[in-house]
């Protein structure tokens, strides 16, 4: 017979660019994916590849009245295409459009293809100001169509003046790319290549790279593998013995490795795991904390050893004897890829000279202000060369990061030594050879908002390279490890030169972002041998171990068909778990021992096994199944028949449970004791039984325990077993004692007294029901006792709630916890909030609901009694409860800030032209009038009876003025502060003829007007001219004559500049506005580029962000 093999307790599973390209789908809120993993590229590019430009004219564009609109077919690389565009946008203010598989819905299941695609409108006016937007995507039958929700603003397409539509026609344009794919389905890795890549958790490609290559670096490895860890330290809580079991794994597994237990050795959640960070700032931060751990050990020193260069800052005067050194540390260096060929010409900025001389001359010491040269030099470069390329810039005229995908070359062999050591200080050691030969390149393809992060590796620094792809490593030519990852555009010829000989050009998104070299001198020490006296023993005997319980779990589950799990539940269970784990219902089926027992099995072979594992007797053991009731409470409700026990397990569980989530067999071992505990056949069971369960309450105590079964007749009466229940309970046999019905608990909890002179049939009790009973309390031991009878302290355990409390500032640390009741009022909770922290005004505790999803606070705090009680606040609208909650401390009670209105205002002062941040609070319904009174102290005023004007910027543009009578509740600060200057007093005294205007700050981009800077009001006179108008405008900016010369003077009109001459008469272009303050659709334009980055205010402002940097917190 097949022993029935006992197995513990389940427990639930623990495994695993400035244009954003979305799918077409309804537009919703929320955070969008940053990252195409490579999950989604299921196939490897091979060069083989198919052109096509598509040309579109849609007639009747406006008078269409449709949602959607979709081309004709077109065929590029054998492959069906269309265009999709959305006429009135897809829910937003902005031209839809994407490129579509046509034939999607009769493909074979797992199709995909891969497209570098360009979508285009024709200016028919003029074809340089035609807009077009470029993608890469692998379209699959999850992601049939890919491109862009927001193309171009609705305004600009239909405004016939621009050219976008004209007669009521517009010309769409798509340009496709088709390259074929191999099925990568069946591929095998490690047989492919000797190597394994690894898991992605979901934004985790960025740290897969860089472990791969640190792997790839023997001495890297070795010195990981000799920190020393003990044997009794779990991964998930060490961060040595988890990079030690990653690396073993990566050397000795046949499969892709998960990374889950360093990142949570790391101290990360998976919101961590789902969120993308920088390469380099990884790299710099694992280092760190590597080498802090490695101090005190045999292999201190060894990061050190491997990435620490020096280099000298020094400052020398040209003009007397005097030069200034200090000598800093690198692990890596951030090179210029902007405005830079290769890395030769980035070295080559890097040691730049810069002469400090007139405005900007050094002031030395001991010489006064002189003229010097200022620049930096190497001293050493590290055996390993670590070069960060900065494809990421911060561009200070749109006021946005930007993705630099220009062309930029890296060799294969690097000499530093080139032109007689021009990159070396007078110190460094002309001994040392510093040739280096290159070792990985990291990639990232994708723009600004996201992306993706893979590496070419050539681990033996041998001609061929491989690509490691998160859990896909490929062999690669070194053409694809180089030449292709050098950024800039690629051009494809068409296939069909008949129809347009024009070439198609992509921009290119994947290009190198991080560079290692080794150098020549030391790739021996550096590329060394690893063998298996490296690795202690404990860890290959922990790896052993887990590797033989994955498989014996591979092997459990290819037999899973064979087999079911049976779940045997005895008194004992209900006595372990009631009053401890469970409080309603009689078990937590998640705790049971599961047996593994062959679908074969019958019940009665069961029992047999049963008698051998517990010492029970066949005769004494009867079965029951259990149910879930309509309630939703899960009870034992019927016997086993004779039949049902001599049937197979399988067929039981098939027939009557399969339904359960995990599809066990759930069984209820009813056995009744004897003399001295003896086991005994139980009572023959008929219609007229009834199989009750018992729980006792002790008030003083509160407690609650399982005190056994009993079986009853229903036509007898509670009463009737009054004297069992207090010999059970050790009272005295007449004893006054309270019997209550645990009906349900959910949502609500229903325990209602029995009335113990009715009958249990009456009293609607069967099979399975559970009593609960008490001893009756007098009316003193009410009052006394927090929970005097079974349904209050069942009430009060359905409704506890321990809540974690956390800072607002700190929303990764709990700082106390407390147990409150899920019914709690707000001020019931703010109460013990403020007691907890010692603060006597609960009024002053401001709360903030929790996100499970980004585990970070809500954006919007808990108005002051806006929820009322503590389930509200605990709620989150994925039907999930939380047990989080964020304070903070104010400075005044929260109903009197919720009545004043916290405002930013940007004061412009007229004195020193500059511009002081303010933060002011006001009651709601005060004036501008009376936020100024509050101001003036703060400010310095050109005179005591100055006027002022109250507007708002948006987007470089001033958006909207307030007159001094307006409400503060009227002001929104959502784009930034509100701004308050002075009239001047050319304004106050402005003749009838004369106009304010907008100025604004604007650049040139491909035909297109970009915005920065602070825009201005200005008035302009009657019959002024242009150049007369430079001079006023120079003198209020500030601006030097070198630079006011570059720039030019345009008046814009619905965003198309007519640039002016000095003689013009500004005015009369102006004479048809009405508005005092100016017309919104056309303005006075300064073109010259932004020299300086805009003002801090101007920043986002949010309450709090879901970017943050690197960190490892253990």
């Amino acid at each position: 017979m097949t022993m029935v093999v006992p197995r513990a307790p389940e427990q639930p599973q623990q495994d695993q660019d400035e244009e954003m390209l979305v799918p077409h789908q309804d537009v919703v809120e929320g955070p969008q994916p940053m990252e195409e993993s490579a999950s989604t590229v299921e196939n490897q590019l091979v060069p083989d590849t198919s052109t096509f430009r598509f040309t579109w004219p849609i007639e009747n564009f406006v008078k269409r009245n449709v949602r959607k609109h979709y081309s004709d077919d077109f065929v590029v690389g054998e492959y069906k295409w269309r265009v999709l565009v959305f006429p009135r946008g897809n829910n937003v203010d902005q031209l839809s459009m994407y490129l579509d598989v046509a034939d999607a819905n009769v493909l074979p299941p797992g199709w995909s293809r891969y497209a570098q695609f360009s979508l285009a409108v024709v200016n028919q006016l003029d074809s340089k100001l035609s807009i077009r937007k470029e993608a890469t995507h692998q379209f699959s039958a999850r992601e049939s169509d890919w491109g862009f929700t927001s193309f171009m603003p609705l305004v600009d397409l239909y405004d016939s003046s621009k050219g976008y539509v004209v007669n009521d026609k517009c010309i769409i344009e798509a340009e496709v790319a088709v390259r074929r794919i191999v099925d990568f389905w069946n591929y095998d890795s490690k047989k492919a290549t000797g190597y394994v890549g690894l898991k992605n958790q979901g934004a985790t490609c960025y740290m897969n790279s860089l472990l791969q290559t640190l792997y790839h670096i023997p001495y890297f490895r070795k010195a990981v593998y000799h920190m020393p860890t003990m044997e009794n330290d779990t991964p998930s809580g060490s961060i040595a013995l988890a990079l030690q079991s990653l690396f073993y794994k990566l050397q000795h597994s046949d499969n892709s490795v998960a990374t889950k237990e360093l990142t949570k050795s790391f101290g990360w959640d998976t919101y961590d795991s789902f969120m993308q960070h920088d390469v380099q700032e990884l790299n710099r931060v694992l280092c760190e904390k590597l080498e802090d751990k490695m101090k005190g050990t045999a292999v201190e020193g060894a990061i050190q050893k491997l990435f620490e260069g020096h280099h000298m800052n020094y400052i020398e005067c040209i003009n007397v004897d005097y030069k200034s050194t200090r000598k800093e540390s690198f692990y890596d260096l951030a090179l210029d890829v902007k405005g830079c060929s290769d890395v030769y010409a980035s070295f080559d900025k890097y040691v730049e000279v810069e002469r400090l001389e007139g405005d900007n001359k050094y002031q030395s010491e001991q010489h006064g202000l002189q003229d010097a040269k200022k620049g930096m030099l190497f001293i050493d470069f590290p055996p390993v060369l670590q070069l960060q390329l900065k494809r990421f810039e911060y561009d200070f005229v749109r006021d946005t990061m930007v993705k630099i995908n220009d062309r930029y070359e890296f060799p294969l062999h690097l000499d530093l030594d080139r032109e007689e050591g021009k990159y070396l200080s007078p110190d460094a050691d002309r001994k040392v050879r510093n040739l280096y030969t290159l070792h990985s390149v990291l990639v990232h393809s994708g723009g600004v908002n996201g992306g993706h992060y893979y590496a070419f590796i050539r681990p033996t620094l041998q001609d061929q390279w491989y690509k490691f792809d998160d859990e896909r490593v490929t062999k690669e030519d070194m053409k694809r490890a180089l030449e292709e990852q050098y950024g800039g555009e690629e051009e494809l010829p068409p296939t069909n030169p008949g129809l347009n000989a024009a070439p198609i050009r992509f921009t290119k998104y994947s290009n190198a972002y991080m560079l290692v070299y080794i150098r020549e001198s030391d790739k021996e020490k550096i590329i060394c041998d690893l063998d298996e006296k490296d690795i202690s023993e404990h860890l290959k005997a922990r790896l052993k171990k887990e590797h033989e319980e994955k498989e014996y779990k591979k092997k459990e589950k290819a037999e899973a068909h064979m087999y079911t799990a049976l779940k045997v539940v005895r008194d004992s269970d209900l006595a372990e778990q009631i009053g401890r784990h469970v409080y309603f219902d009689l078990v937590d089926f998640d705790k049971i021992n599961s047996f593994r027992a062959p679908k074969s099995m019958s019940i009665n072979d069961v029992k047999e096994e049963l008698s051998k594992e517990f010492g029970i007797t066949v005769q004494s053991q009867r079965f029951w199944l259990w149910a879930k009731r309509l309630n939703n409470t899960y009870r034992p409700c019927r016997p086993l028949t004779p039949q049902e026990e001599t049937s197979a397990i399988g067929m039981l569980k098939e027939a009557i449970i399969n339904k359960l989530p995990n599809s066990e067999v759930r069984l209820f071992l009813e056995v009744h004791l004897g003399q001295e505990n003896h086991p005994i056949a139980p009572p023959i069971k008929t219609k007229e039984d009834i199989l009750l369960f018992l729980k006792f309450y002790d008030p003083e105590k509160e407690e609650l325990r399982y005190v056994g079964k009993l079986l009853v007749k229903a036509s007898g009466k509670p009463s009737d077993i009054v004297q069992r229940l207090n010999e059970i309970a050790g009272f005295p046999p007449d004893e006054d004692i309270e019997l209550y019905e645990e009906v349900k608990f959910e949502p609500d909890v229903m325990c209602p007294e029995i009335q113990t002179d009715a009958s249990f049939r009456s009293s609607q009790l069967e099979d399975g029901d559970i009593i609960c009973y008490q001893k009756r309390c007098s009316q003193d031991e009410m009052d006394r006792y927090r929970y005097p009878t079974v349904s209050s302290f069942l009430e009060y355990i359905h409704n506890r709630q321990v809540v974690r409390f956390r800072l607002f500032e700190k929303p990764k640390e709990d700082n106390f916890s407390l147990e409150l009741s899920k019914r709690s009022t707000y001020d019931d909770v703010v109460e013990k909030v403020a007691h907890q922290v010692g603060l006597d005004d609960p009024s002053k505790i401001r709360l903030t609901q929790h996100n499970p999803f980004c585990q970070q606070p809500k954006p919007h705090y808990i108005k002051y009694r806006g929820l009322d009680h503590l389930s509200d606040m605990l709620y989150h609208h994925s039907q999930q409860m939380c047990d989080i909650l964020y304070y903070e401390i104010l400075d005044i009670p929260l109903p009197e800030l919720e009545g004043l209105k916290t405002l930013r205002v940007a004061f412009h002062s007229a004195t020193n032209n500059e511009v002081s941040i303010h933060v002011i609070r006001s009651p709601k319904s005060s004036t501008l009038f009376e936020l100024i009174e509050e101001l003036k102290p703060r400010v310095e005023l050109s005179c005591n009876d100055a006027e002022f004007r109250f507007f708002d910027v948006n987007l470089y543009k001033i958006f909207k003025v307030y007159q001094a009578s307006d409400k503060i509740d009227s002001v929104s600060d959502y784009h930034g502060p509100l701004h308050i200057e002075e009239v001047p007093e050319e304004e106050k005294n402005a003749g009838p003829l004369d106009r304010l205007v907008h100025v604004y700050h604007f650049f040139r981009d491909n035909h297109h007007i970009h915005y920065f800077g602070e825009p201005f009001f200005f008035l302009i006179r009657d019959g002024e001219a242009v150049s007369d108008i430079k001079i006023r405008i120079q003198k209020r900016l500030q601006v030097p004559d070198e630079q006011f010369l570059k720039w030019k003077f345009a008046y814009v009109a619905l965003s198309r500049p007519e640039y002016l001459q000095d003689s013009d008469i500004l005015l009369s272009r102006f004479q048809k506005q009405k508005n005092i303050y100016g017309g919104w659709e056309h303005h006075l334009g300064l073109e010259h580029t932004a020299t300086t980055p805009k003002r801090s205010y101007l920043a986002s402002q949010n309450r709090h962000s879901l970017e943050k940097a690197v960190k490892i917190y253990n």
